[in-house]
């Protein structure tokens, strides 16, 4: 329909990043699956930290201490306002830190990849795409069986569950789109910043339009993220403007080569609203649904 170009590019970097998607998908509905949804949020919560420090050392990124103060406040506001419980157990830990590792690399390699090969967000979501799909289609009814004992190839599915199904594909798809167009304009930390935003946009609206239980610990909470989020917006602004003018000032540097590093990053982190808290480590296919 030449909404866009068609730009080939590293196959096997596609290839990798694809499969990395994939599995940091199923690895959080997993974590979802044997914890707790308080638990859960703790993990979506790590993936702004856990950005930082892998940024830090193997790309030798800085971040200033105003940012970290502003991420700071932020993770505390967000924990403050959506985690309700913290049920641990070990097989449930493991997938989360999985979940975590996986999630940050997948979102460091989203900005990198497009910064070196200089593709768009939509390129490098259709080239990585099947990689993608063909991961989740081979383990995801695997596991299903495994775990719920029930043939996902069985169900009946009616034109009211089609209707659905096609509905929330759509959804990711747009979902996907703007992931992949927020990480390679900005960076996965911001991403991650951003994420946190609409977890209180969902509890804020699911209080005023489905009168959901709303506490003042929440309306707290989610005061003390919006100030996170200013803060780390203004400190952003304020030291890519000062970047800018040294740049000015400066002779125009060599343009990246073929040799950078694929995992290069700017700045990350999560997402989910809240739910009714599911005892672990027992698996419940409708825990993604209350959460």
């Amino acid at each position: 329909m030449k909404f866009f170009e068609h730009k080939p590019f590293d196959a096997r970097a596609v290839m990798v990043f694809g499969i990395l998607n994939g599995i940091s998908i199923g690895l959080l509905n997993l974590s979802l699956g044997f914890n707790s949804v308080g638990f859960y949020q703790m993990t979506k919560l790590a993936i702004i930290p856990c950005t930082v420090l892998l940024e830090t050392l193997f790309v030798m990124k800085k971040f200033s201490r105003n940012i970290q103060l502003s991420l700071v406040v932020l993770l505390l506001g967000v924990g403050i306002a959506t985690v309700t419980d913290l049920q641990l157990n070990l097989l449930g830990s493991i997938l989360s830190l999985l979940a975590v590792i996986t999630t940050c690399v997948a979102q460091i390699m989203t900005n990198t990849i497009q910064k070196k090969f200089k593709v768009s967000s939509t390129q490098l979501l259709y080239q990585s795409s099947p990689y993608q799909a063909i991961t989740l289609l081979i383990v995801g009814p695997f596991l299903d069986g495994l775990l719920t004992s029930k043939n996902v190839f069985a169900f009946n599915y009616t034109p009211q569950v089609l209707f659905f199904i096609v509905l929330s594909c759509l959804i990711s798809v747009s979902v996907n789109f703007s992931t992949f167009l927020v990480i390679g304009k900005t960076s996965p930390v911001t991403y991650q910043v951003l994420g946190h935003l609409k977890t209180c946009l969902v509890l804020a609206f699911g209080y005023v339009l489905l009168r959901d239980p709303f506490s003042w610990r929440n309306i707290l909470g989610i005061l003390i993220a919006v100030v996170g989020m200013a803060l780390y917006s203004y400190y952003c602004t304020v030291e890519s403007q000062q970047k800018a003018s040294e740049a000015s000032a400066q002779v125009p540097q060599v343009k990246e080569g073929e040799s950078d590093p694929l995992l290069s990053v700017e700045n990350g982190s999560g997402i989910l609203a809240d739910g009714v808290v599911a005892k672990g480590p027992v698996w419940k296919s409708n825990k993604d649904l209350e959460a």
